[in-house]
């Protein structure tokens, strides 16, 4: 693993799945990593073990990002490992439920809604002061996790997810425009399927398998090829991209 070089990454939402995959790339890369969680601190802490044997920086940090007094206390705390240069929105959560939408609870909705939009909108408005060459900041590159849900709208499952990722695509597009004379890039990444445990946590354990027939490629995405993905948009060969959502979905 390559030492410490490119600034810090705070990776949201980094204790599993395609998060803790992102956390571990961002390390390759030579970045000192935030893995921010809002529960698994035991999964948190398992990515900062393997990140430091491996021979990066790491530290883990709990913060539920519809907080944005938290959400300000995790860059601060990230800033302690060096300058921010790389934000990645990962955290996002379905509800834990399956349904039609007329039987999603309201408190269901505006968690979702809290954590995959507003709080997005916290990190993303931290981000930019921090980042900002206009206000003194490093400039840098922000990452949002969509879902090619937004393509279908799930219907029958998670139409109110997928609507949430309709929004965090919309503000990559608009944000994108806003600071690109800033020094901040701003894309998305959009993963179909993949091989995690939000599926089963969801009451599907065998969603992926039932969806793979769908799929042109056959499979779901394994969560390093989503991370691959972030890393290349962070990276200087996407250095004219931005405003961007890209599709990491086998062709679905």
């Amino acid at each position: 693993m390559a030492a410490a070089g490119r600034g810090v990454a705070i990776v949201t939402g980094a204790s599993r799945g395609i998060g803790a995959a992102i956390a571990l790339r961002a390390a390759e890369a030579g970045y000192a990593v935030l893995v921010n969680y809002s529960a698994d601190a035991a999964g948190a802490a398992s990515v900062v073990r393997e990140i430091r044997v491996c021979g990066g920086d790491a530290l883990a940090h709990q913060a539920d990002v519809s907080d944005p007094a938290a959400v300000g206390s995790m860059f601060d705390r990230a800033a302690g490992l060096g300058p921010v240069t790389a934000v990645i929105n990962n955290a996002g959560i379905t509800g834990n439920l399956i349904g039609n939408l007329a039987d999603v609870p309201a408190a269901t909705v505006r968690r979702v809604m809290d954590v995959n939009v507003s709080g997005l909108i916290y990190v993303c408005q931290e981000a930019v002061r921090r980042l900002s060459t206009g206000a003194g900041g490093p400039g840098g590159s922000i990452v949002n996790i969509s879902s090619t849900a937004t393509k279908a709208g799930s219907p029958g499952t998670w139409a109110h997810y997928a609507a949430s990722k309709g929004a965090v695509d919309v503000l990559t597009v608009g944000l994108a425009s806003e600071v690109a004379a800033q020094g901040i890039r701003v894309n998305s990444v959009a993963p179909g399927s993949t091989n995690t445990g939000l599926h089963a946590a969801a009451g599907m354990p065998d969603r992926v398998e039932r969806l793979n027939p769908t799929i042109p490629m056959g499979r779901a995405a394994e969560p390093d090829e989503v991370a691959a993905a972030v890393m290349w948009l962070l990276s200087g060969e996407a250095g004219y991209v931005t405003g961007a959502v890209l599709p990491v979905a086998g062709g679905r």
